[in-house]
């Protein structure tokens, strides 16, 4: 997949085309993004919003935000405001268009009893685990419920009741009535609607029975003429109830389509898993940049632009596959890298005296903002005779191909001078700073008698640096796939090492001027941003990912194949 290729025409748009060819729908294409508000979206959910706001835009159509909420007993509104939150952080807009199941449970109801007055549905006793007990198995037919056979005004007259409350949760349900050996077991005299005495986020204390998603998820792309259903694989199975339904009710039909949902390596992507690792402390909330939230991305400080690029480059599909975690973090640098501004900080910082620099003097050197974007200008990086460098760019006894600090060896401070180390001074055996010196004929440029170094080394003048909290993250699993390991718990595979705190960093004062969420590159270091933790009195910064790009190395070498 070269980066700047375009995805082949996928299966979805090639059947979007030939309805629109013959006419289906009239050539509407209207869409919608139906998430369940009973938890946080991750990129799984980014890659079902970017396709279905995505066609509708190509196409000239419509998408709704349509809140699946039939379940009051898992639904929060928080969970509504954090997703209405990354539908929009992402980029989309869906207008007037966003509407709940529970804005249709009073037509649901109505289409019920039409169910149950045409024999289709019926008041059923059977506990859950009876009715479950009697659906029998993948090889075996189910059996009929005793309480299958009554008429449709008795069993109009007890979902009455059942509306009314005057039944205890669990007592009773309200059953389609199809086929009890049916192949595919949905088919099997499903449950529409079951009794909750639950207060819901949306309609409060209205409802004492609730429709099942199975029941409500059909009619309410029905009611809001939704032209092309995209669903994940898993709904393959669902499709034939929901045709059931419309076509026992005379509703208008939606074209249900598939598509593979996307997994990612080293990670999960499951919201009962990611629940686990929320309430077990493993992670810091949902927000937590480990986690494959889209919360805990935007903390991390991925751009809107990259995921979105990210899931248009992988495509969509009838096949499950996993997309190895190193192709996100290759979207994510390959933005960054034309947007991001440059910064100097050292995160593990290495006192350096410059002992033939004045010591009231300061001078303030040039530096590009990006690279990549030379109409950005410059900024002015102040120079002093005290500086920081990272500890690792010091050796005292360097091997072969170390090419940065030693005892005697010259390198170039980054748009400053040439400096040479005299000797390192140490407290307790340990190297805790420099003595070097300047060469004054080179600030910003070669040295008067041509000599070259093989090394440049970032810096922070030590007088004007900011303190900063670096919290550097990495994998959540030290596996591709910790669902996939038998027998074992898929947590024996978090990552110890996922998050590093650095509490002693010193950045230029520049990057003091930055607010929450802005992004920017530590030259040599990776892509970082400014975490929402941080205030006056203490700056945090979140790593998004670090400089070397092993996705670019591989495709490389494929191409050199």
């Amino acid at each position: 997949m070269g980066s700047g290729e375009p995805p082949a025409r996928d299966f979805i748009r090639q059947m979007i085309d030939e309805d629109n060819r013959t006419g289906k729908h009239e050539g509407r294409v209207h869409t919608r993004f139906p998430p369940e508000p009973n938890g946080y979206l991750h990129i799984g959910h980014a890659k079902s919003i970017c396709l279905n706001f995505g066609i509708a835009e190509e196409y000239g159509g419509l998408c709704n935000l349509r809140f699946d909420d039939t379940n009051p007993m898992k639904e929060e509104d928080k969970y509504v405001k954090a997703i209405i939150e990354d539908v929009k952080w992402l980029g989309f807009d869906w207008g007037d268009r966003l509407y709940f199941a529970s804005d249709y449970f009073d037509q649901m109801y109505e289409y019920a009893v039409q169910l149950v007055k045409d024999g289709k549905a019926y008041v059923d006793d059977l506990s859950a685990e009876k009715i479950s007990e009697y659906r029998g198995t993948l090889t075996t037919p189910g059996k009929e419920s005793p309480h299958r056979d009554k008429s449709a005004e008795e069993n109009l007259d007890l979902l009455e009741r059942m509306k009314a409350g005057e039944f205890a949760d669990g007592e009773k349900v309200l059953r389609a009535r199809i086929d009890m050996s049916h192949r595919n077991m949905n088919m099997r005299d499903p449950v529409m609607y079951r009794i909750l005495h639950a207060t819901h986020h949306n309609t409060g204390d209205k409802w004492c029975i609730y429709p099942t998603y199975d029941w409500a998820h059909g009619l309410e792309d029905s009611i809001e003429g939704i032209t092309h259903s995209i669903c994940t694989l898993e709904f393959e199975d669902h499709r034939p109830l929901y045709d059931w339904y419309l076509d026992e009710l005379g509703a208008y039909h939606p074209q249900q389509i598939e598509f593979a949902r996307l997994n990612l390596t080293h990670t999960v992507m499951s919201k009962r898993k990611l629940l686990e690792l929320v309430e077990d402390g493993y992670v810091n909330g949902w927000d937590d940049p480990r986690l494959p939230t889209i919360s805990g991305m935007r903390r991390r400080g991925y751009p809107p632009a990259a995921i979105r690029s990210f899931c248009k480059r992988i495509g969509v599909a009838k096949v499950h596959s996993t997309v190895d975690f190193e192709f996100l973090e290759h979207c994510i640098r390959e933005d960054l890298n034309m947007t991001a501004p440059r910064f100097m900080g050292v995160l593990r910082p290495l006192k350096v005296v410059l002992e033939n620099y004045p010591e009231d003097k300061v001078e303030e050197m040039e530096l590009m903002r990006n690279p990549e974007e030379p109409e950005a200008g410059t900024r002015k990086v102040p120079f002093s005779r005290v500086a920081y460098i990272e500890r690792d760019d010091f050796m005292e006894n360097p091997p072969k191909k170390f090419y940065r600090l030693a005892p005697g060896r010259e390198v170039r401070f980054r748009n400053a001078y040439l400096v040479t180390c005299k000797e390192p001074v140490k407290e307790n055996g340990e190297v805790v700073e420099l003595r070097c010196t300047v060469d004054p004929e080179t600030c910003g440029g070669d040295a008067p008698d041509g000599r070259k170094v093989r090394s440049t080394l970032h810096w922070v003048s030590a007088v004007h640096a900011i303190d900063a909290e670096v919290r550097l993250y990495d994998r959540p699993f030290t596996v591709p796939d910790p669902l996939g390991q038998k027998d074992t718990d898929f947590k024996t595979f978090v990552n110890p090492d996922s998050l590093e705190v650095l509490r002693s960093c010193k950045v230029e004062p520049a990057v003091g001027n930055l607010e929450p969420f802005d992004l920017f590159q530590f030259e040599r270091l990776g892509y970082f941003c400014v975490d929402p933790d941080s205030t006056k009195q203490k700056l945090v910064l979140n790593r998004t990912v670090q400089l070397r790009d092993t996705w670019a190395k591989i495709q490389k070498r494929q191409q050199a194949k």
